[in-house]
């Protein structure tokens, strides 16, 4: 889960202005460890809606402050066998990453969930 914080919007039926003074909803993350909130209307004016602008944001910011913004836990998976491994902020996208490359090497795949519900992927699994 990603801290998101949306701007007040007074509900308007009559006209398509949901947003203060006109201006678009953004989303809006927190990081207490960096004593920061952020607005992403560049990210979500560069990716689009629905482009995972949010995801996108605490990935780069986990990659360059070692840590990801206020309640986001990543699905991990990492290969017993090799030493490749990822981090996503989706279940489906980390069991996709788990399965394919457990498919293609034969390799043992763990998969942590940022619940602790842990699951381990094989080849046999397909």
């Amino acid at each position: 889960m990603v801290a998101l914080k949306w701007p007040r919007i007074e509900p308007n039926p009559v006209t398509d202005h949901s947003a203060p003074d006109g201006e678009p909803e953004v989303p809006t993350v927190s990081c207490a460890r960096c004593d920061r909130e952020w607005d992403l209307d560049r990210e979500v004016s560069e990716v689009g809606v629905g482009g995972h602008a949010i995801e996108q944001f605490a990935l780069d910011h986990e990659r360059h402050t070692g840590h990801y913004p206020d309640d986001v836990r990543p699905w991990i998976v990492r290969c017993r066998r090799c030493p490749d491994g990822e981090r996503f902020l989706s279940e489906r996208s980390a069991r996709r990453w788990a399965q394919t490359h457990a498919r293609h090497t034969r390799h043992t795949v763990d998969v942590e969930a940022p619940t602790g519900d842990d699951d381990v992927v094989t080849a046999a699994d397909e």
